[in-house]
């Protein structure tokens, strides 16, 4: 037995061709083959660019401007009013509807001072502001990829200040214009204005850069997308919506010190920018290359299960395709 393993171990095996006049095993091979060149060349090299190298290491800037006016309790409301944080941020809020706690001051409790409710028992509370319809958000985001160093920005350098102070993101009509109005962005997400100025709620700006470095700049456009964040709590009885509460401090002419307390329902904006950019590179070409020469050989070896299993005349194939020679 060990001799026999020896003798195995010790054998040479070598290709031997064997021509199949078969008119349905020849098709059979030409459509596998077909279907091979066809997925490689229109899916991998075409499509997924597979020739390319890719840089998805993305450094972004943003900066944000929030304009117009709303009304609430008959004042006129500006930016300085209802952004949060000052203007600037990639992180911001608009906020809608707010309830005030005035003079609020400290008193001891045990020797520790905490803050104890004013001459206004109840809080007071503004009506939402759906003014926020009609504001509109300006982007400018500017992007590098560091592997190949090149920098671009989300509106191109031939439009000037009056197309963009006129113009109005539309995904069609005008896709690239950096001004957004938020009631569009709220109808891309399916929300509902007063629902989202009554409660808050968190929407995010998506922009996707996709760069095909072996064109033009053209070729390297943003392709902006909007959604609710906060939708898997949205019908939640507990933490629905979005607030935050902050304060503003006074000292009366005593020297006492108070504060007005603000809890803030405001429509949080999150701007996310994410970057794909290829360039041709040698190294996956030929390796692709090479991936797609030995697939086309899988149309053989497909043929060779068919001849050897399921065609008639099988055994008479073994004979000729497995011969042994002492």
């Amino acid at each position: 037995m060990l001799g026999a393993f020896v003798t195995d171990f010790f054998t040479y095996e070598t290709t031997k061709s064997v021509v199949v006049k078969s008119w349905s095993v020849g098709i059979v091979n030409r459509i596998i083959q077909l279907l091979i060149i066809i997925y490689f060349v229109g899916y991998v090299f075409l499509y997924e660019k597979a020739y390319q190298q890719n840089d998805t290491g993305v450094e972004s800037s943003v900066m944000t401007k929030v304009k117009g006016f709303g009304y609430q309790d008959n004042q006129v409301q500006d930016t300085a009013d209802y952004v949060y944080p000052p203007q600037g941020a990639g992180v911001f809020c608009i906020i809608t509807k707010v309830i005030v706690t005035d003079n609020q001051t400290r008193g001891l409790c045990e020797e520790v001072r905490i803050p104890l409710s004013g001459s206004v028992v109840i809080p007071a509370e503004t009506e939402p502001m759906v003014d926020v319809n009609n504001f509109t958000i300006f982007i400018k985001n500017s992007i590098r990829f560091p592997m190949f160093d090149v920098t671009r920005g989300n509106f191109p350098q031939h439009m000037t200040s009056k197309e963009i102070k006129s113009c109005s993101y539309h995904p069609v009509r005008s896709p690239l214009c950096p001004i957004f109005r938020v009631g569009d962005i709220l109808n891309s997400t399916g929300q509902d204005v007063h629902t989202l100025a009554t409660m808050g709620g968190e929407i995010g700006i998506n922009i996707a850069w996709r760069c095909d470095l072996d064109w033009d700049e053209e070729h390297c456009r943003p392709q902006y997308s909007f959604t609710r964040l906060d939708a898997p709590f949205s019908h939640n009885s507990v933490s629905k919506g979005y607030n935050f509460r902050f304060a503003r401090y006074y000292k009366k002419e005593d020297g006492l010190d108070y504060r007005t307390l603000f809890k803030a329902h405001a429509i949080r904006f999150d701007i996310m920018v994410t970057g794909n950019a290829g360039k041709f590179s040698t190294v996956p070409t030929l390796i692709n290359t090479v991936a797609a020469l030995t697939s086309i050989g899988l149309g053989t070896v497909l043929c060779d299960i068919i001849l050897l299993n399921f065609m008639k005349g099988a055994d008479q194939y073994k004979a000729k395709k497995f011969e042994e020679v002492k």
